[in-house]
Order: structure tokens, then C-alpha cells, then sequence
């Protein structure tokens, strides 16, 4: 009943993350991803949205999952907060009509990966520079300075860039106020630890049943805690953004 709620009120962010795991289907043990959405409400209160489980990451299975969001309630959503899932952007801007802000913090393992180990410091040193700029269109400017800085060694790198900018600068374009938390998935790390920690326990799952089942009880417990906790996000940043916004109540704190 938890993971099939209604969900009401608009939800402006939705974080998205994947954890791979092994069930047994027909006598053969395969991989298979269990993804979770938690979102961010005009309340500015966190909650566990849905999770799910497939084969494959392909725009269909993405679609289908965004799909159950939306007929379950689902609506305001004005940024994707997820990895570089194969599909994942095509279904969020055809289902949400939304774009996706790539985690930059897998981004960034991404471009060290293409630099060799002598001179990842001095990589990440001038690539860091782009996300200290004060707004999205400093960060521009700087992201291309710095991609044409490292064409001539580092050319790899400076071909990602090429690619990556709108994906990797797309949370500017919200208040600054939500920067640290809309720039990567980290909010979801915490709860995908802890995933990671339960299902190594079971280590290859009899079906997703299982999968739900565990998971799904995880989430509830995750859920309840932030219910408790002070609001994620002040009510006055997220009125800048919703199309309905929440009027603060008087003595009532963020």
C-alpha cells in the first residue's frame, strides 16, 4: 500500500537512483535493477516516491515506471536529479516534460576516469572551478574555458564536456538556495547504503518480489524518519518555482 499511494500536491524535484542486484529467473541468475524516486514537495518535505525493478533501462522501462508516478498523482516536476540512465532523459522530458540534471558527482568520477592518476588533482582542481561560479550562465562561460583548456591533452575529457553541459549545469537554472542538494543524487546516498547493506545480506534474491518486499519495507522506515524532520527546503525558495506555492504559516519555522 506504501509504495502505491496516491501522491498529492506538486513535487518541483525527483531524485532517481539505481542498485543493481541478482535474482533467480527460470533456474538462471540474472541482474536486475531495483530504481527508487524520493521527491522534494512544495512543502519542502522529502518522501519516498516509488521504487521499482527490471531487466532492462531502456526508455520503456523508464517510461513505465514515470508513468505509474503520474497516474498515481505525480505532477510539478521541474527537474530530474538522476545518474546517466540510458532512456531516463527521453522518458522524463516525454512523460514529465522535464528536463534531467546528471548526477555530478558520478559525472565527475566520469572525467577523472579519463585522466591517468598524475594529474586527476590538477583535472578536478580546474573543472571545480565551473561549479564555483555565482550563476548558470558564469558557469557556462567557465565550463567552455575550461573544455577548450584541456582539448590538447586531455581531449577525452574535453569531448565529454562537449556533450555533457546542459545535463551537468541544468540545476542552475533553480534557486541558488537548492544547489547542494539538486546538483547530484547524494541526498539519496544515506538510503542507498543502507539498500546495498540489507540485499548483501540475501545476496541473490528467489524473485522482485522479494526484492519489493525488502526494499519496500526500507523505504517505509526511511520515509517515516524524514516525516519527523524539519522541512528539506524553505517554503520561500521552493514558492519560487512551484506553480502553486505553500504561504508560510504565522510561528510556523522552515
Amino acid at each position: 500500500a506504501f509504495l502505491t499511494r496516491p501522491i498529492e500536491g506538486e513535487w518541483p524535484y525527483l531524485w532517481i537512483d539505481a542498485t543493481y542486484l541478482k535474482v533467480r529467473e527460470g533456474g538462471r541468475i540474472v541482474s536486475t535493477t531495483a530504481i527508487v524516486a524520493v521527491g522534494a514537495n512544495a512543502e519542502g518535505k522529502r518522501e519516498v516516491l516509488g521504487m521499482a525493478t527490471g531487466e532492462s533501462e531502456a526508455e520503456p522501462f523508464w517510461k513505465d515506471f514515470l508513468r505509474s508516478l503520474t497516474a498515481r498523482g505525480l505532477r510539478g516536476v521541474k527537474l530530474v536529479i538522476a545518474d546517466d540512465h540510458k532512456g531516463l532523459r527521453a522518458a522524463a522530458s516525454k512523460v514529465l516534460n522535464t528536463s534531467q540534471q546528471r548526477c555530478r558527482v558520478h559525472w565527475m568520477r566520469n572525467v577523472l576516469g579519463r585522466v591517468g592518476k598524475t594529474h586527476r588533482a590538477a583535472v578536478a582542481a580546474l573543472v571545480k572551478t565551473v561549479f564555483v561560479q555565482e550563476t548558470q550562465e558564469a558557469a557556462r562561460k567557465q565550463w567552455r574555458s575550461v573544455a577548450d583548456n584541456l582539448r590538447e591533452r586531455f581531449n577525452s575529457v574535453a569531448e565529454l564536456m562537449d556533450t555533457s553541459e546542459e545535463d551537468v549545469l541544468a540545476y542552475m537554472a533553480f534557486p541558488k538556495e537548492h544547489w547542494t542538494q539538486t546538483h547530484s543524487t547524494n541526498p539519496l546516498e544515506r538510503l542507498n547504503k543502507e539498500i546495498k547493506r540489507r540485499t548483501n545480506v540475501v545476496g541473490i534474491f528467489p524473485n522482485d518480489a522479494a526484492i519489493i518486499r525488502l526494499v519496500g519495507a526500507l523505504l517505509l522506515e526511511q520515509n517515516d524518519e524524514w516525516a519527523l524532520t524539519r522541512r528539506y527546503m524553505s517554503l520561500e525558495s521552493l514558492a519560487r518555482i512551484v506553480d502553486n506555492p505553500v504561504l508560510s504559516l504565522p510561528g510556523v519555522g522552515n
